[in-house]
């Protein structure tokens, strides 16, 4: 016998608990919610963190040490392909020119250009970082890399 061949014969659903229906149904009085306390109150509901009463997660451990998480340098990414395909010969590329196309969402961050992908033409790239790949791919292209920005 397989669990499907169960689940045919029960069907989807399953009946819901009768409570409060007398004590004699077994689930009256208290309706399977105990005595006193928030549980058995109407309007209790529980946050996934609720260890209840018990001190939260959170809180039992001691904070040490230090994250930078807080203050990396976020940048908007484009790869030296994304370049050939979008630019013609001697175009200028910076953050306005590239939200123009959508190729980025905004000017908020800066933007950083790596070197996935090949470049034949000549560009002049504005950027706030490249990496050393994009750098020379740029270059070997005849076209400048200007470092200015966030």
């Amino acid at each position: 016998m397989m669990i499907h061949d169960i689940t045919a014969k029960v069907g989807p659903h399953k009946k819901s608990k009768r409570l409060g229906r007398g004590e004699g149904s077994g689930k009256g009085g208290t309706s399977g919610r105990g005595h006193k306390g928030a549980k058995s109150r109407a309007g209790w509901n529980s946050r996934p963190s609720y260890a209840g009463g018990a001190t939260p997660f959170a809180r039992r451990f001691p904070k040490r040490g230090f994250s930078n998480a807080g203050f990396r340098t976020e940048y908007y990414v484009i790869n030296v392909r994304e370049l050939e395909k979008n630019f013609q010969a001697g175009a200028t590329v910076d953050i306005d020119t590239l939200v123009k196309l959508g190729l980025i969402p905004n000017s908020k961050l800066g933007l950083k250009v790596l070197g996935t992908g090949d470049l034949k033409k000549k560009l002049t790239v504005v950027a706030a970082a490249f990496s050393a790949s994009a750098k020379s791919k740029i270059e070997a292209a005849g076209g400048t890399c200007t470092e200015a920005g966030k």
